[in-house]
């Protein structure tokens, strides 16, 4: 059994009064998912910068 199929199983046996806050807990794990990717992109960004602001980078894209 997948741990998704776990995961469903556990929740079907969680009281309806509480399934907002598993709904919250899942929101939340998405959005920390979105920001960590975010973090990734703009460190990439700093370190990829120097390469991106040279003169031969400008050549290149021009014809684009």
């Amino acid at each position: 059994m997948s741990k998704k199929e776990l995961l469903i199983r556990e929740i079907e046996q969680v009281p309806e009064p509480f399934l907002d806050e598993v709904l919250d807990f899942v929101h939340f794990l998405k959005t920390k998912i979105l920001r960590e990717k975010l973090d990734i992109t703009i460190v990439s960004e700093s370190s990829l910068k120097k390469d991106w602001l040279r003169p031969e980078e400008d050549e290149a894209w021009q014809s684009l």
